[in-house]
């Protein structure tokens, strides 16, 4: 069978083909190969995204090497492993005592045969399997789940650095999806735990240090919790009180900022971001989640997802209200009635945004 764009060369006169190449009509009339956009892609080299067989190394990409791509680490010990960039998939197979840093990962990061390694990871899908002893800063837009693991601990991802927030962009994930904790085991044992949280005091550079080599340096990290680009949650920690205020922001030019300064205005007066959520929401879906409020809110929800805040602390909803009046004057947001309700609105929402989201 030939193939597709082949082209059947016409025969010369008197029924018999002219040899290509010969004459000058056949050189005059010779077509030119036609070029098409995936013969002028550069080359892509699987050296350049993997990392195999290292042993007391510190190696990385910086912003912009890795683009996209999928990447691949194996049969690493003792090292030092930065990858700041966004990338497509990535794996880890039989490392041994490494710390790795792995940017925002369109799809997911799977952790093979690896044991005494400290990760900080940004992701949408996270797995582990046949693993022993990882400690891991998470960010992951789906529940993450582990099989045949035992020792693992779990934290908030934490981290900042310039281009970090355009990753997560180019990645498709929001930094307010992030379900670090909602940890699921494939393959528990009765009477064990095969995971747990790691202390609310760990601090991320103790676990997973700043590079030390000059070219990896260039990188303006900061390790700072009030600079994270992802908003420090308690998650599945237990909860210092009983109350709880569910805040909502509608889709605008300044959501996220908005989400953001609500965050310091509340944690700064000593109330816990529990958790967050972005997600689309249509007009049966305001019905129940704001109730009596819900026709003000439904035109809002055509211009994009929203973005909603759980707060937890005594007095959190009559502050959460009075904050949202004072620095949100001219914007658009629903906040929990009362504290009677708040705790059935935050119920409400994550309810219908863990469906939305397959969790």
């Amino acid at each position: 069978m030939g193939c597709f764009f082949s082209r059947r060369r016409k025969p010369a006169q008197g029924g018999q083909q002219q040899p290509a190449g010969t004459g000058q009509d056949a050189a005059a009339g010779a077509e030119k190969a036609p070029q098409y956009s995936w013969d002028q892609r550069a080359k892509i080299d699987p050296k350049d995204y993997t990392f195999s067989g290292l042993k007391d190394e510190t190696v990385g990409r910086l912003p912009g090497k890795v683009a996209g791509q999928q990447f691949v680490i194996q049969d690493c010990e003792n090292c030092n492993i930065y990858i700041f960039d966004h990338s497509a998939t990535i794996t880890i197979d039989d490392c041994v005592n490494c710390q790795i840093f792995l940017g925002p990962i369109k799809g997911s990061v799977f952790f093979r045969d690896c044991k005494d390694c400290k990760c900080i990871v940004a992701c949408q899908q996270f797995r582990t399997r046949d693993c022993r002893k990882l400690e891991v800063f998470l960010c992951c837009a789906t529940q993450p789940i582990i099989e045949s693991s035992t020792g693992m601990k779990f934290g908030c991802f934490q981290y900042y650095y310039p281009e970090l927030a355009l990753q997560f962009k180019d990645a498709g994930l929001s930094i307010f999806n992030n379900t670090w904790s909602n940890i699921h085991d494939f393959t528990p044992v009765s009477g064990e735990n095969n995971w747990g949280l790691l202390p609310e005091t760990a601090v991320v550079q103790d676990y997973v240090p700043l590079p030390s080599s000059e070219e990896l340096k260039a990188v303006r990290i900061s390790t700072d919790a009030t600079k994270s680009i992802i908003p420090i949650t308690r998650g599945r920690r237990q909860k210092s009180s009983d109350e709880s205020c569910l805040a909502v922001f509608f889709a605008g030019d300044y959501t996220t900022a908005n989400a953001r300064k609500l965050i310091d205005e509340m944690t700064g007066k000593g109330f816990q971001l529990v958790q967050t959520k972005e997600v689309l929401m249509k007009a049966e879906d305001a019905h129940r989640v704001f109730q009596q409020s819900a026709s003000d809110f439904i035109p809002l929800l055509e211009k994009g997802p929203v973005v909603a805040l759980e707060f937890n602390g005594d007095g959190a909803v009559e502050v959460c209200r009075s904050t949202i009046n004072e620095v949100f004057s001219g914007t658009k947001v629903f906040v929990s009635e009362s504290k009677a309700s708040a705790s059935q609105d935050v119920d409400n929402f994550y309810n219908f945004a863990d469906m939305q989201m397959g969790m």
